[in-house]
Order: C-alpha cells, then sequence, then structure tokens
C-alpha cells in the first residue's frame, strides 16, 4: 500500500547495501513477492468482463449489470478497507496476501459457474475483498528488506503488476481476436494464473515486523523516523543518540524463517499490542500530516480525483457495449487496457525528469490536467465512435497516471513510510466514500439510476469542476507568494 521516498540515510550509511547472504534474504522474498504479482495480474479475461457478464447464459440484463452488480464492489471495497489496512498489519502481511489470492479464486471460479444476479452480487464481494488486500502485496516488502532498499523493491513489484496486467491484456486481445477463443476460456486461464499465484503466496517468508502493531514504542518512534513537521514544512531528520531497539536489528542478520532469535526478541514479539494505543497514534499522526497546506492540497486533489477515476474506468466497458454492441462486432478492449496501461507508464517515467516548482504551480498545473480529463470524458460520451471512445480513454488514463505520480512524489518526499502508509490510506477511504456516494445517487438502482450516457455526462462535470477549484485555489497560491516576494524585496532597501 505505501511506497517509499523517504528514508533515513544518515543511519544507515554506515551499514551499507547488505551483500553476500544479505543479498539472497531481500532477493528471495522480493522474487516470490514479485511473481505473487505477476501472476496475479495475469488475467486475460479482465478487459471483457461486461461482454462476458451479457452473454445469453449468463441471463443477466445490461440494467443489473451497471446499476446492480457493479456498484457491490464500490460498497464492499469501502467496507472492508479499514478493518484491512488494520488486520494486514496486526497479522503481518503474508495472512492478507493468502486471503486476496483466496478471494481472488472465489472471484473467477464463481465468474465461471455462478448464474443469477445474488450470485454475480456476492461475487463482487469477493473481487471488492481482492481489491481490498492489495494493501498486503504492496506493504508486505518493507518488512523484510532494509530500508534502503525500499525504492528499488518498490519498483520491482509495480513492474510486476504492470508487466502482469499488460500480457494479460495483450493475450487475452489476442486469443480473442485471433485464435477466437471464447471468453469462457479466457476465465479459466485467469481462474489458472491467479492459482499459480496463491500457490507462491505460501513460501513467502512470515515477516518479523510491521510498520505499526509490530513495531517501536510511540517515544521510540517519534525520535527514530523521519517525519514533516507540518508547521513549516521542514523534514526533521533522525535523532542522532537514539539507539536502534529490538525489532529492527539488520535484516540481513535475522533468519526470515524466525530461526536463531534471541530470547530478547522473541519476549517482544510475545507482547501484548495495545491497539487503542496504535490508533490512538494513528490519529495523531493523521492530525499532523494534514495540518501541513502542501499535503492537504495534493491529498484532496488525489481524494476527489481518485474517485472519478474508479468510476470511469469500472464503468468504460458499459460504455463501449453501448456505443458498439459487442456480439456484432469486433471489439478490443484489451488492446486499449495494454496500450493505456503502457503509455501510461511512459508518462510516469517522463514526468519523473521534469524540473518545476510544485508547490507555487503545482495547483494550477492539477486544473488544466483536470480539465484535459473533463474533456476526455466529455467526448468519450459525446461522440459514439467506438475508436474515439478509444483514444479518450487511453487519454484519460495517461494524464490520471501522470498526475497521480506527482501528487505521491509531493506527499511522499517528506514522509516516513509509516506515515505515508496512513495517508495513502486515509486518501483512498476518502476516495471510496465519495465514490460510494456518487455510486448510491447516480448508478445504484435504488437511486437515480442513469443510463451508463448520462453517468459519464456527470463524471465530465465532475472533473471539471475539480478542475474550477484548483484553478481559483491556484490562482490565489501564486498571487500570495507574489505579494510575499514583494514584501521582502520592499524590506531589503530598508534594512541597507
Amino acid at each position: 500500500m505505501a511506497d517509499s521516498h523517504g528514508g533515513r540515510p544518515a543511519r544507515r550509511s554506515a551499514r551499507g547495501a547488505p551483500a553476500g547472504g544479505g543479498t539472497c534474504c531481500w532477493a528471495l522474498p522480493t522474487a516470490l513477492l514479485c511473481a505473487y504479482g505477476f501472476f496475479c495480474s495475469v488475467r486475460p479475461s479482465e478487459p471483457f468482463l461486461t461482454r462476458y457478464l451479457l452473454e445469453p447464459h449468463k441471463n443477466l440484463s445490461e440494467t443489473q449489470v451497471f446499476n446492480e452488480i457493479y456498484p457491490v464492489w464500490t460498497y464492499s471495497y469501502l467496507a472492508l478497507l479499514f478493518p484491512v489496512f488494520l488486520a494486514t498489519d496486526y497479522l503481518r502481511y503474508k495472512p492478507v496476501v493468502l486471503l486476496q489470492g483466496l478471494s481472488l479464486i472465489v472471484t473467477w471460479f464463481m465468474l465461471l459457474y455462478a448464474q443469477g444476479l445474488r450470485a454475480i452480487q456476492f461475487l463482487e464481494f469477493f473481487y471488492g475483498m481482492g481489491t481490498a488486500t492489495d494493501i498486503a502485496y504492496y506493504s508486505y516488502i518493507y518488512s523484510v528488506v532494509d530500508i534502503n532498499l525500499y525504492q528499488k523493491v518498490t519498483s520491482y513489484c509495480r513492474s510486476a503488476t504492470l508487466v502482469g496486467y499488460t500480457v494479460g491484456s495483450v493475450s487475452g486481445q489476442v486469443l480473442v481476436s485471433v485464435a477466437g477463443w471464447s471468453l469462457f476460456s479466457l476465465n479459466v486461464i485467469s481462474l489458472t494464473s491467479i492459482s499459480i499465484a496463491f500457490g507462491m503466496a505460501w513460501f513467502l517468508p512470515m515477516p518479523q515486523k510491521s510498520l505499526f502493531f509490530h513495531h517501536l514504542s510511540s517515544q521510540q518512534l517519534s525520535c527514530e523516523m523521519k517525519v514533516m513537521d507540518c508547521k513549516n514544512g521542514a523534514a526533521v531528520q533522525d535523532h542522532p543518540d537514539v539507539q536502534r531497539a529490538p525489532g529492527w536489528e539488520d535484516e540481513t542478520k535475522v533468519p526470515l524463517n524466525g530461526e536463531g532469535h534471541s530470547a530478547e526478541k522473541q519476549s517482544m514479539q510475545k507482547r501484548k499490542v495495545d491497539i487503542a494505543k496504535v490508533l490512538k497514534d494513528l490519529w495523531q499522526d493523521f492530525l499532523q500530516c494534514y495540518s501541513s497546506r502542501t499535503m492537504l492540497c495534493w491529498s484532496v486533489w488525489w481524494a476527489l480525483s481518485t474517485c472519478g477515476y474508479f468510476q470511469v474506468i469500472n464503468y468504460a466497458q458499459g460504455l463501449w457495449e453501448m456505443v458498439l454492441p459487442s456480439h456484432g462486432a469486433d471489439i478490443y478492449n484489451g488492446a486499449v487496457e495494454a496500450a493505456s496501461t503502457l503509455l501510461g507508464a511512459v508518462a510516469v517515467v517522463v514526468v519523473g525528469h521534469i524540473k518545476t516548482s510544485w508547490a507555487m504551480w503545482g495547483e494550477v498545473a492539477l486544473a488544466l490536467f483536470s480539465f484535459l480529463i473533463a474533456a476526455a470524458v466529455y467526448v468519450m460520451d459525446t461522440v459514439h465512435n467506438i475508436w474515439v471512445c478509444y483514444g479518450s480513454y487511453v487519454i484519460f488514463r495517461i494524464i490520471y497516471m501522470m498526475l497521480i505520480t506527482i501528487a505521491t512524489f509531493q506527499i511522499a518526499t517528506n514522509l516516513s513510510v509509516e506515515r505515508y502508509a496512513l495517508v495513502f490510506g486515509v486518501n483512498t477511504f476518502i476516495a471510496l466514500a465519495l465514490q460510494t456516494l456518487l455510486t448510491v445517487i447516480v448508478v445504484d438502482a435504488s437511486g437515480l439510476g442513469l443510463d451508463i450516457f448520462t453517468q459519464f455526462m456527470i463524471y465530465a462535470s465532475y472533473f471539471a469542476a475539480i478542475s474550477l477549484v484548483f484553478l481559483v485555489s491556484g490562482i490565489c497560491s501564486i498571487v500570495r507568494a507574489y505579494r510575499r516576494q514583494e514584501q521582502v524585496q520592499s524590506r531589503s532597501p530598508e534594512s541597507q
């Protein structure tokens, strides 16, 4: 769940990078986790899910799929996110990784054989569980590798899922368009790939620590980790006099299978965890992090835009199905998903080399690109041509992936991995809460139950509103910055 862009080089530099046996210690769990992420993401049937559910043998109508089935994923994801967030850390990741694999196996097994509205809604609940437990995949690795390897292993894990998703989308498109395979066969391949991933997860070493529950005391933690002074934005470095407490020994010296631990470490692991105290510390961290205007600005955009992004990608296949019914023509959903993912990855690499003052121009940039996203969604909705829809969708995903990368960097730069995990979780929870509200009002059959074209018009308006809010806020920030600069310049001659 948490990326790490921060770190404690002053504390770790004396140790250096692990060598010899240490390389094996981090390489083995990283390789296993990457393999798990790859096979879990190879789902050639996923770009064709809407088409599959609308096939005659499922006996589901468009209204049932769009307004009664798909909303269940949103509700279950929101309901499970916070409990899973806590359980992941408390159980030390691996059990939740296994739960994710099992949830996805149940999802695809039911996708193959379940019939009827209630059964497919139940399937969506398990898919929501599989999505919520994704946090375990991205946070597991931080508990078994040294902090100076965080950036490297994070890139490996994310690349594995990216490559897996691309392989799945491309293979699905080729098998449908060229080989003429049925969508049922693609679902069998997806289930097989997920089952392989589930088998690999059993070989992951059990971590001996976690970010919150199996960590240092709050007094040690306040001195130990790098934090953000949210009053002035300055980073506070590690306290030079703090000695590393048991449980944070060099991972290269701690057997991952748990053998050879000292009596002191065993007693620490048996110590009863004070859940109330952990929650209190999380709340205090939450208040301190979001007291920073910069942090609040980027987090607000993250939550608002992610809400809209989830809605668009969840119902894009439905829009395409309405524009060009799949039973009467060839569709290229898999190729479009693969292209948008790869081009988005290229945009992420490019934006990493852009040098600009995000502190001053960030809000205006968010406003401009949010407007472009709104335009892409509007075109997708109003121009009823499948190739225009495909192109607009690719542009939409590229811009979002680029902006979310910038937001991630801006948030994570001055935060420890612990606080970044908290901020990421809170932002995602808010995004899901907003998405749930939007789904209840706009999509759900118990609400307005609007048709797919009206939904996308609302989503385009939603992003346009985000653009307007950040444009006004950005202009105000720039005006304040120039006024401060003029005040400083006007005081300089007087001081001379």
